[in-house]
């Protein structure tokens, strides 16, 4: 039977690996690419690398770190010299001299491919999990700020830890492709700048408990919306003046909310107050320029804004990251340089599967 998806053959040699992949093709169609050539944004089913380490010592081993980092089985067709590591070993990377059979090696192909078809299933349910315990979350939280109902930490902290360990385990890619499926736009947005928060954590080191405040923080940001009118909200058009004015108050009611209810961290009610702040002084509420607007702040705001750029309105399309990516940098002035260029792998995964 036929399996969506491809398997990638990465060689020097194709028309020795093509001969590999007659049959294989019945199962998953075959794409190839030379060693040091460009990749498929998309996840392949099974990658094989065919490279001679005499012509580039390093390819196959940055192969193998690159399927190990998405959980893709790799299978290596091996030459004298040129074995993985014993760190490197894995369930999900089989290692066969270059010169086996033929019918070795296919049998090889189709059962990693099955391997990691069951492993992709696994994983689907994993994240299926996470994401509707954190979206429960959110709805709660949401609904019982709106209501003056008690807002606690432990729940949110009970959201942050499903955010965290979703994008850990599959990366922002597949977790905004889940989150993006939710029907509540601001639901929506929520989940997904938390996820961006905690990949972007994640990518320059932060400490266990710095991505915790971090990642909580951005799935608090908006709380202050859930006392905003809904037709404010959900307008099928810009808003105006006196529309903007009402919408941007939700800042310091979300920080109030979470004040009046105690329990929350300084950083994270600073985040929640300020995530709309510039460094040149032109944000709201409070008009921080500067050094009065902390690290975390300015993560948060890098995050949202990417987010809101990037996700369909009902006024308006999403713009391409490359779109989102030309607007920020021409926020001069306003974001932190140095932090929106450490945002930028963290977009790159967005957009890619892998790699």
């Amino acid at each position: 039977m036929a399996q969506e998806g491809f398997v990638l053959l990465v060689t020097d040699a194709p028309d020795r690996t093509r001969l590999l992949s007659r049959g294989v093709d019945r199962v998953a169609p075959c794409r190839y690419a030379e060693p040091r050539g460009a990749l498929p944004d998309e996840r392949p089913l099974l990658l094989v690398t065919d490279i001679h380490p005499e012509a580039d010592a390093g390819a196959a081993a940055e192969m193998r770190r690159r399927a190990r980092a998405a959980g893709i089985p790799l299978l290596h067709l091996t030459r004298d010299g040129d074995a993985p590591r014993a760190d490197e070993v894995s369930p999900f990377l089989r290692v066969m001299p270059a010169d086996a059979s033929r019918a070795s090696v296919f049998t090889a192909m189709l059962e990693m491919i099955d391997l990691g078809s069951r492993a992709r299933e696994r994983r689907a349910r994993a994240l299926q999990a996470r994401a509707g315990a954190a979206m429960t979350v959110v709805s709660n939280l949401f609904g019982r700020a709106a209501t003056g109902d008690p807002v606690t930490a432990e729940e949110s902290a009970r959201g942050t830890q499903a955010v965290m360990e979703a994008v850990s385990e599959v990366g922002i890619r597949d977790w905004l492709e889940i989150v993006w499926r939710h029907d509540i736009g601001l639901y929506q947005h929520t989940l997904s700048v938390a996820g961006f928060a905690a990949a972007f954590g994640g990518e320059i080191g932060l400490s266990g408990p710095d991505l915790r405040r971090l990642t909580q923080a951005a799935l608090l940001h908006d709380i202050g919306k859930s006392r905003i009118p809904v037709e404010i909200l959900n307008k099928p058009a810009a808003l105006d003046a006196a529309e903007t004015a009402q919408m941007r108050t939700h800042a310091a009611i979300g920080a109030d909310i979470l004040a009046a209810q105690g329990g929350f961290e300084p950083a994270i009610l600073d985040v929640v107050r300020h995530h709309h702040e510039k460094l040149d002084g032109s944000g709201y509420p409070d008009g921080l320029r500067g050094g009065a607007i902390a690290d975390l702040v300015r993560m948060v705001t890098i995050c949202d804004i990417y987010s809101a750029l990037t996700e369909r309105r009902a006024y308006r399309a999403p713009m391409t990251h490359a779109e989102a990516v030309a607007t920020m940098t021409g926020m001069r002035g306003q974001l932190d340089r140095t932090l929106l260029l450490a945002f930028a792998p963290v977009i790159a995964s967005s957009v890619r599967a892998w790699g």
